[in-house]
């Protein structure tokens, strides 16, 4: 069975308390309200994954919690990995290489510029920016997670949330 990748970049984030850490920043009001319609937006066209794995950054994870409220899961289930936050290419790889492949799919809940670097590493996306609260769907003709490497993904879908606004050609 294929592997689909759901990359999803963390909400827009609150920068008004300078005393907090980056790891510690909450999203503001416009990062949740975002998130949560990503999530509506991935629901509404089937798209939904097997495991949820985020960054454990504040930012990250109340993202996370947005999708889970969204597709019902609990948000107990959301799995922490350390190694999302300031991750690059490589140590993305290693967490996507490491996935169970009971899992036919997988959503990351991290930052750039790591996401918008791996999303182009994974496939010839050539994706410029991923916007805060951004979506970047991958597909993957191998039924093991292990195996995922340099262009071996395709995009389905790249979304987020000032793409609504734009005019349809």
């Amino acid at each position: 069975m294929a592997k689909q990748l759901l990359l999803v970049r963390h909400g827009k984030s609150d920068r008004g308390n300078i005393n907090l850490k980056d790891f510690d920043r909450p999203l503001n009001h416009t990062g949740n309200k975002n998130a949560h319609c990503m999530a509506e937006r991935c629901l509404n066209k089937a798209v939904s994954t097997s495991v949820l794995v985020s960054s454990p950054a504040v930012r990250a994870f109340t993202t996370a919690k947005h999708f889970a409220q969204v597709w019902n899961r609990p948000a107990e289930s959301i799995i922490t990995d350390s190694s999302i936050y300031e991750a690059d290419t490589k140590d993305l790889l290693k967490v996507v290489n490491s996935l169970s492949n009971d899992y036919h799919s997988a959503a990351l809940f991290g930052h750039n510029p790591g996401f918008t670097d791996f999303a182009n590493y994974l496939s010839d996306a050539k994706i410029y920016n991923i916007p805060t609260s951004g979506i970047v769907l991958l597909h993957f003709d191998t039924a093991n997670w292990a195996e995922i490497s340099y262009h071996t993904g395709t995009v389905l879908l790249f979304d987020f949330p000032k793409k609504a606004e734009e005019p349809q050609v």
